[in-house]
């Protein structure tokens, strides 16, 4: 089992860094892909967090696994493999070492997760810190402080997401996006979920947009229906989230 310093060294070279062309430390967002694995839809939002003056960070859980998209979409998409509570160490470990990088201001972090990697960031903000949760055997040496604030895209919240509600240990500022047309969950579900962080103490903004589960990939699968004029909208929100939470200029 990796320590997280070991789960970083797996993913380090699967990470895209987008940002500033400089030095300064600056605020950091740490982006977690869907189920799928990472699709065009990210880079822009990554491209939106550098306009903001912040560096972005895009974590792919399945380059250091070996999994291509075909193997996720059957396996990890279906629930039957590598569930978030199970994804939640690689957040750790992406947290652990992007604050200690010198160009990035460890005092403000944010985490953005899409569907599955919303999902295990809440496993992440939930779960026990004893050796061997998370799939990694010190959970408890990465330090959450400086992480203020949380934007949750449609994060998967359905029947395997079992601790949904289980109350955060560290409760930053959320923005969760519901879809109206998901269907992986009501929007009631959703609501009650972001009740629960609320009463953690987390000041969390819901926005409930009007397009399916994904509707900002692009793509056209099953249930699933990408929506330009949306995804502007998505990308609009999530800049001035960033802006509002720390102003890097």
């Amino acid at each position: 089992m990796d320590d997280l310093k070991r789960r970083w060294a797996r993913l380090a070279p699967h990470v895209t860094v987008v940002g500033p062309n400089d030095d300064k430390p600056r605020p950091a967002v740490l982006l977690f892909h869907g189920c799928g694995g990472p699709r065009a839809h990210l880079p822009r939002y990554a491209e939106a967090a550098k306009a903001a003056g912040w560096r972005a960070f895009v974590v792919d859980s399945y380059g250091p696994r070996g999994w291509g998209r075909a193997f996720t979409l059957t396996t990890v998409c279906t629930g039957l493999t590598f569930r978030g509570y199970e994804r939640a160490g690689d957040v750790l470990a992406a947290i652990q070492a992007v604050s200690a990088r010198s160009d990035v201001d460890p005092r403000r972090l944010a985490l953005a997760g899409w569907s599955h990697g919303g999902w295990s960031i809440m496993e992440m903000m939930s779960g026990e810190r004893r050796p061997g949760d998370m799939g990694v055997m010190d959970p408890d040496s990465a330090d959450l402080s400086g992480v203020k604030a949380v934007w949750l895209a449609y994060p998967y919240i359905g029947p395997f997401a079992f601790n949904r509600m289980k109350p955060w240990r560290h409760c930053p500022r959320v923005l969760a996006v519901t879809c109206r047309q998901d269907h992986l969950t009501t929007v009631r579900n959703a609501e009650q979920v972001n009740a629960m962080i609320r009463h953690c103490g987390a000041d969390v903004e819901s926005w409930i947009a009007g397009g399916t589960h994904a509707f900002d990939e692009p793509t056209n699968n099953g249930p699933m229906r990408h929506d330009p004029a949306l995804t502007q909208e998505a990308l609009r929100r999530f800049q001035a989230f960033l802006n509002d939470v720390a102003p890097a200029f």
